[in-house]
């Protein structure tokens, strides 16, 4: 017999066959609570009643104050005995509640302990082992597929990186030869075209005073006719 077969009765026995259930235990304790707090209620009243009644007759009717007194401390024992009763009762079904509780968190866990032996039964742990390493294969085959894919393909044409570089740099020795040329060259502008109308030449000085003369011997001239 399993474990969880011995601690909950499986396979016979007493308890198992007329004991009651910790269910209807526990319902029975709370009855006779309730029972009981009923019980606590009506003594309180009639202590009330009694003593009421023992101060109404004082030294008036000593007898029936003394006889009010007297069932008012037999109320009193009573109720003292419930309190305790009570008492007793609350710790009773509450260690039983508790047990109750372990009784199904230990059958919950008994019925997954079984869920987990059947679902490891169709497993070996040689065949776990494989199929993870048949993962790990694929995982690396798809790695290095990846890679190969992702490398640069010339479809056939190779090239001489050096002779690639070489040619390359001539071409910018070549352009940068060029440019220094341009830079250090003589800049040819080109001039202007020479007007084909001739300008006024500007009457010098010499060229006046000889006017000056002339017009004079004129004058001088024509005193005599």
């Amino acid at each position: 017999m399993s474990v969880f077969g011995k601690l909950f009765g499986a396979g016979g026995g007493k308890a198992g066959k007329g004991g009651p259930t910790p269910q209807e235990a526990i319902q029975r304790l709370r009855d006779t609570e309730e029972m009981l707090s009923k019980k606590q209620e009506f003594l309180e009243k009639k202590i009330e009643q009694e003593l009421t009644a023992a101060k109404k007759h004082g030294t008036k009717n000593k007898r029936a104050a003394l006889q009010a007194l007297k069932r008012k401390k037999r109320y009193e024992k009573q109720l003292a005995q419930i309190d305790g009763t009570l008492s007793t009762i609350e710790f009773q079904r509450e260690a039983l509640e508790n047990a109750n509780t372990n009784t199904e968190v230990l059958k919950n866990m008994g019925y997954a302990a079984k869920a987990m032996k059947a679902a490891h039964d169709n497993m070996d742990i040689d065949k776990v082992d494989e199929l993870m390493q048949d993962i790990a294969d694929q995982q690396e085959l798809a790695e290095e597929i990846s890679t190969a894919i992702s490398k640069p393909v010339g479809f056939g044409e190779e090239f001489d990186e050096d002779e690639l570089m070489a040619e390359l740099e001539e071409l910018e020795q070549e352009e940068l030869d060029k440019n220094l040329l341009e830079i250090s060259g003589p800049e040819t502008v080109p001039l202007p075209n020479v007007p084909s109308i001739a300008l006024p030449s500007k009457p010098t000085k010499k060229k006046e005073e000889e006017d000056d003369d002339m017009k004079e011997l004129e004058t001088w001239a024509g005193s005599f006719n």
